[in-house]
């Protein structure tokens, strides 16, 4: 296809539009000036030159002494490379230029040696004794920098070093010194490093150091002249309590703290009501009861008053708090707490104005985005006020919130209770009918953020509420709630109009849990058709790969045959003999998924021959897929029900062995028949060492057959009762039969013969017993976990791989009965799937409409239109 010619009034050569092309040129030639200036003379290139034959170490010791900066910083960072290879020479010759360095050294250099400085005691390649002293004293040395960012890199490699140091070696040289820096006499920096030092060090000592050296540190800092000081100490207060026990938690760190939640300093204020938070553990109920809820009640107050900043932190600790003073609130102050969170979910939407965002003054909107801050902090603790007020109590106290905040304006708010949703609805239970209109609308949520925090738990959300609270006494799954299909059938669509193609994917995933949510008329017209068309038309391979697994699950649980047959047709003539090479490619993708998810059987049945068949495709690519999956396909069959199968896949071997031209597919090829002749065969009769796998398969062909039973049993009851039997009422009667702990051992297999039918039984005693188990077996298939699909083995063991296979006959398959997939009418199904049916071989002609994709990377030459057909086994 030739680009559209462009729009008259973009050919525009006038004077004044070709002046404008000049100036562009110009600015651009400006650029790159400064460019080419910047290139190195000889003489700057014979200085930066070294010469080739040094070791590492003696490169580095020169760099360091006359090199440059750069050079300099490049021997820093690898620093813990030299010290890896060679320590003793690195800590001798290297490290003392590396301090000489250092004191001279610019920001870049100092911010590389403090990192070299932590990987070296992380990869802990010298020892700590060799570490503090060679490494300790430059460390100490430079966190005072006059750059704030490179004393706090030096500082947190110094809190690593902390850790691991002895106590000895801390108290000499860290815990001496910090008591002249801690002093009201340094730097406010130089405090500062205290405070977070004496935090870091605290549980390194005993309770009678801490007690007589450290707490009277901590005590001066938190009484500091700056409130930054006292600030930056409160917020270590934390660190302290857990090293020095509940006794002197209580009797220094609690006092310090009231006195800091009084502060003049909002931060400290601040600080001081953020630790009592995370302390609450820590104290009795006489100390929560008495002390710090009339510390919290007044903080509370007095929010809405102070800076928003506050608000932001008291709504991200709200939920711990109430949990943390839970059972010592009295009705009233219950009742406060909870007012005061709900005021605070709709903080800012109450402020209604016309004016349009770039009207509004830059204090407004900063003030608006911290109330988007407060929202979503609140939507966050939602599931935590479930518990607060009981979820007995949700729809009278707390509905109206939750309606508000799934509603809520900003998308970060919403985002924030998708993420939450599926633990709210945990905590309700039965009550988790009442948020059914919520998840609709989050469902249909114009932001595709939002469906994508919602979906990460969509299957455990749709169990929870087609089982539990009130709609499970009901006549059928989710019939409460009628919006759910076209809510999730438009989120799908929505998500395939985007470009986040791994939302589209991830949604297509969760899909697979709807057998065991919806009935399966309901997948079958609103969802299979529409998996189909994403695997045919979708441009994004993981989502068509999504959609496939999916449309197989669908086909697994699948109650009719009529419809099961349509799938399977279409798959095999659409997918499987399409025209486009990239379908025919995706078809050997299905046979993937249902070599994972059905029986071997099954596949055998209706998958082996079309899938066999792609050996003759003319695309190179497609012929190669098919290699890396016979392994696969051959351990579908069973000796010696399958021989005439075995055959047909040794016939297609030998053909692609002798055949092929194509260099890339004739090394595959070679190396698929080396592990095929590996293989083992699994043979009818149960084999020990395949037992797992072979009793999972049959687990599979059991369930397989007793879903078409269920429907001729489904058949039979309608004709007797002389009245349909509804999906309804099938449900509820399927939800009242208890499910047995296993499967019924004795399951009558169909041998299908000649004719293709299978001998039904009369007796009304066996069909009944069908009935009852058929049933249980429903129950047990569309309530179990959609997830344990993904633990069915996928690759069984098969036979060598023999050059020839004699003695064909009349064998007997096990295997579904051969009319239990049907086309509707004959008119609309030319051909027909049974094990002994002739399957038409692959028919594509190069017509005058050829798909952009069905021309592969590797083609061979033009197709010939012919017409292949392979005889039935007698």
């Amino acid at each position: 296809m030739h680009p559209p010619p462009p729009a008259a009034d973009a050919m525009d050569f006038s004077q004044n539009s070709l002046f404008g092309y000049m100036e562009d040129l110009q600015e651009l030639t400006i650029i790159e000036r400064p460019v080419r200036r910047s290139l190195k003379t000889p003489e700057e290139i014979e200085r930066l030159t070294v010469d080739e034959d040094l070791s590492d170490i003696e490169r580095a010791v020169y760099l360091l002494s006359a090199g440059q900066d750069i050079q300099g910083t490049s021997v820093i960072a690898n620093l813990p490379f030299l010290v890896r290879q060679n320590p003793a020479e690195t800590l001798r010759r290297v490290l003392p230029k590396v301090r000489e360095v250092l004191h001279v050294a610019g920001v870049e250099m100092q911010l590389t040696a403090a990192v070299s400085f932590r990987t070296i005691l992380q990869e802990e390649s010298v020892s700590i004794h060799t570490y503090a002293h060679s490494f300790l004293q430059v460390i100490l040395l430079h966190l005072e920098h006059r750059d704030a960012g490179v004393s706090n890199a030096w500082l947190e490699t110094l809190l690593s070093v902390i850790e691991v140091l002895p106590k000895e070696t801390l108290k000499h040289e860290i815990l001496n010194p910090l008591v002249s820096k801690a002093q009201l006499s340094q730097t406010v920096q130089s405090r500062l490093v205290s405070c977070k030092i004496l935090g870091k060090m605290t549980n390194k000592f005993d309770a009678h150091t801490i007690k007589r050296e450290i707490l009277p540190l901590v005590k001066s800092l938190c009484q500091d002249v700056e409130y930054e000081v006292r600030s930056c100490m409160c917020r270590q207060l934390e660190n302290i309590a857990q090293g020095i026990g509940t006794e002197l938690t209580k009797s220094v760190v609690l006092p310090e703290l009231i006195e800091l939640s009084r502060d003049e300093g909002s931060s400290v204020r601040l600080a001081a009501f953020e630790t009592l938070v995370n302390l609450l553990d820590v104290f009795d109920t006489d100390d929560r009861s008495q002390t710090i809820l009339p510390l919290v009640k007044s903080f509370c107050e007095k929010s809405f008053k102070a800076d928003e900043s506050i608000l932001i932190s008291l709504s991200f600790h709200l939920g711990k708090l109430c949990h943390g003073l839970y059972g010592i609130f009295t009705p009233d102050q219950h009742l406060r707490f909870l007012e005061f969170y709900k005021k605070l979910c709709t903080l800012g939407l109450q402020q209604e104005n016309g004016h349009n965002e770039n009207q509004i003054p830059p204090q407004i909107l900063e003030q608006e985005k911290k109330y988007i801050s407060v929202r979503k902090n609140c939507a966050y603790n939602f599931p935590a006020m479930i518990v607060f007020v009981d979820p007995k109590n949700f729809h009278m106290e707390l509905y109206s919130t939750f309606f508000c905040l799934c509603h809520d304006p900003e998308v970060p708010v919403r985002y924030t209770i998708a993420i939450c949703f599926y633990e709210v609805s945990k905590l309700l239970n039965s009550g988790v009918y009442l948020i059914h209109k919520e998840l609709i609308t989050l469902l249909q949520d114009e932001s595709l953020e939002v469906l994508d925090a919602l979906i990460d738990h969509l299957p455990e959300i749709l169990e929870l509420m087609s089982t539990g609270g009130e709609s499970s006494v009901q006549e059928n799954k989710l019939s409460s709630l009628p919006d759910l299909i076209p809510a999730l059938t438009a989120a799908e669509q929505r998500a395939a109009a985007s470009l986040k193609w791994r939302t589209h994917e991830k949604l297509l995933q969760k899909y697979a849990c709807l057998p065991h949510i919806i009935s399966s008329d309901q997948i079958y017209y609103r969802f299979l058709q529409r998996m189909f068309t994403i695997v045919m038309t979708n441009n994004v391979l993981p989502v068509q790969k999504a959609a496939s697994r999916t449309l197989c699950i669908f086909l697994r649980y699948n109650r009719k045959q009529e419809q099961r047959h349509e799938v399977i047709q279409k798959l095999i003539e659409q997918l499987g003999q399409g025209k486009s090479y990239w379908n025919r490619l995706r078809f050997l993708d299905t046979c993937e998924f249902i070599i994972e998810i059905f029986s071997k059987s099954f596949f055998c049945k209706y998958f082996f021959l079309p899938a066999i068949e792609l050996t003759h495709d003319p695309v190179a690519n497609v012929r190669m897929k098919l290699c890396y999956l016979l392994p696969k396909v051959k351990s579908t069959l069973k000796i010696p029900a399958d021989k005439h199968l075995l055959q047909q896949l040794e016939m297609c071997v030998r053909k692609l062995l002798c055949q092929e031209k194509d260099k890339d597919v004739l090394a595959i090829v070679k190396r698929t028949v080396l592990e095929l002749d590996r293989m083992e065969m699994s043979m009818d009769a149960f084999q020990k060492k395949f037992y797992e796998k072979d009793l999972l398969d049959q687990e599979k062909e059991r369930e397989e057959l007793l879903l078409m039973e269920m429907e001729q049993l489904e058949k039979e009851k309608q004709q007797s009762d002389g009245r349909p039997m509804s999906e309804k009422s099938f449900e509820k009667k399927r939800r009242d039969t208890k499910t047995p702990t296993t499967l019924p051992k004795s399951i009558p297999i169909s041998v299908p013969g000649p004719s293709g039918t299978s001998t039904p039984s009369t007796s009304k005693e066996i069909k009944k017993s069908k009935l009852i188990r058929s049933q249980s077996f429903n129950n047990q298939a569309f309530h179990a976990k959609y997830g344990n699909l993904d633990k069915c083995a996928s690759k069984s063991s098969t036979v060598g791989y023999t050059p020839s296979v004699s003695g064909l006959g009349k064998t007997s398959v096990v295997s579904l009965t051969d009319d239990s997939f049907r086309t509707r009418n004959a008119c609309s199904a030319p051909t027909t799937f049974s094990p002994n049916a002739s399957l038409p071989g692959t028919s594509r002609g190069t017509g005058n409409s050829v798909d952009p994709k069905s021309s592969g990377s590797k083609e061979t030459p033009p197709r010939k239109a012919t017409l292949k057909s392979r005889k039935s086994n007698p």
